[in-house]
């Protein structure tokens, strides 16, 4: 769900949140709207207020673990797993991680890739909220799920900056599995300007 339908409608974070947040087109190719959320780490007040909308929803969840995805989820992960007194495990790309780890690979519009994190990082039965900054098609986020799931860890929930309301379907169908929670609802403006495809290459990214 988009944080203005989960109680948050009309409030003013979201708005400068949003506002915080540089589309830049063409990037890294033609075709593509990409999402900069560096000029969202330059703004003090958007930056604590999308960490303390996270915090508002999650401090009394019981969530001992707040996994980030590689790489824009360890921005915001790292954050809220110390608010909520949680620690912070990093889902990471391959052969980024030393010593033992378990992997989970997954499909991309062009190829595949692939979610790493160290054995004994999350100890079953452990309670995890899943970390990133844009949520398109779920691929990442499905992959980052199976990953937990598989060490016998219980997630919560997903929780994205940017939702981009053209796959507002996707995730209503991703939701019927797991609950997701987005800080912000991305501007239509730029949101109609993208294409399924630009969509998919800006996320893998």
């Amino acid at each position: 769900m988009f944080a203005s339908e989960n109680g948050l409608r009309g409030d003013p974070r979201l708005k400068g949140i949003s506002e915080a947040i540089r589309v830049v087109p063409h990037f890294p190719k033609q075709g593509i709207m990409f999402q900069d959320i560096t000029t969202l780490l330059l703004d003090h007040k958007a930056f604590k207020d999308t960490v303390d909308i996270f915090v508002d929803r999650y401090r009394a969840m019981g969530i001992s673990v707040v996994a980030g995805v590689e790489a824009r989820g360890f921005m915001f992960g790292p954050s809220i797993a110390l608010a909520i007194g949680a620690k912070f495990v990093p889902l990471r790309k391959p052969k980024k991680l030393p010593g033992e780890v378990i992997s989970e690979q997954y499909e991309l519009e062009y190829g595949s890739d692939c979610l790493e994190m160290h054995i004994g990082a999350v100890q079953p039965g452990e309670h995890v909220l899943v970390i990133d900054d844009l949520v398109a098609t779920g691929g990442t986020l499905s992959a980052a799920i199976k990953l937990l799931e598989r060490v016998g860890a219980e997630v919560v929930e997903c929780a994205c900056v940017i939702g981009l309301p053209e796959f507002q379907d996707v995730m209503e169908l991703f939701m019927n599995l797991r609950s997701m929670c987005t800080c912000r609802q991305f501007l239509h403006l730029a949101a109609n300007a993208l294409g399924q495809d630009a969509t998919g290459q800006c996320r893998a990214n």
